[in-house]
């Protein structure tokens, strides 16, 4: 039977909408699927109010896995800008722990990550799922990701790092719900698709489904036998 997870990627918790539209969802947990919140942190150049951020991520993390959701290029810029993404990755990570937070699970804005990353990711013990099964549409041509259909070790420079790629965004879900399905499925959204009452109802639908035709799993509870270099998942 396929296992499936789903994740969501956080980038709004201080809109008061976005936030309550996402809180509902994962304490309903449709199909019975314990969603995971990747947040990016506050962003100081924006002026982000830490307190309701801090409250806000503390209630996500009790209710389903927990993970880091990195923004290189501010709250509205996904993808690196400038500077080094590792450096950026790791004072992010001291900030997490510096409040109390312990995310186990990684995802890069704009689905980035290089191999100085990557190490970052794996000397904190986390579990990346930056990698798609499905190139993005929306990034320009010869863009770096990182390519994988299901779970995997990748070697970096004598570590390992988990990846747990996602293979469905909420469209190719709802289409998956009432198709064949792969032995692994990781269905991911945005916290702002839930603004969007057709797009709300079509998750909330897709997963109803998918919860009775897939073994729902925690995504911090996957594991992995197969090893790849990193060289060898990275694409362009």
């Amino acid at each position: 039977m396929t296992i499936a997870a789903v994740s969501c990627h956080v980038e709004r918790p201080l809109d008061d909408r976005t936030w309550a539209a996402f809180s509902r969802l994962q304490e309903a947990r449709p199909g019975g699927f314990e969603i995971a919140a990747l947040l990016r942190p506050p962003d100081p150049a924006a002026a982000e109010d830490e307190a309701t951020w801090l409250e806000r991520a503390r209630e996500a993390a009790g209710r389903g896995p927990f993970g880091h959701h990195t923004h290189w290029g501010g709250v509205d810029r996904a993808r690196p800008v400038g500077g080094e993404p590792a450096e950026r990755v790791r004072a992010e990570a001291a900030w997490f722990r510096g409040h109390g937070l312990e995310p186990r699970l990684f995802c890069g804005g704009g689905w980035y990550i290089d191999e100085g990353v990557g190490r970052v990711l794996a000397e904190h013990g986390y579990a990346d799922c930056t990698a798609t099964a499905f190139r993005p549409g929306y990034l320009a041509a010869g863009a770096a990701r990182l390519s994988a259909a299901r779970p995997v070790r990748l070697r970096l420079d004598g570590v390992a790092l988990l990846e747990l790629p996602a293979t469905h965004s909420l469209g190719m879900a709802a289409r998956a719900a009432l198709g064949s399905l792969p032995p692994y499925l990781h269905v991911y959204f945005h916290d702002t698709d839930l603004r969007v009452p057709a797009r709300r109802w079509a998750l909330r639908a897709a997963l109803t489904v998918l919860g009775r035709r897939c073994r729902p799993v925690r995504l911090d509870a996957l594991t992995a036998d197969e090893e790849l270099d990193f060289a060898a998942a990275a694409t362009a």
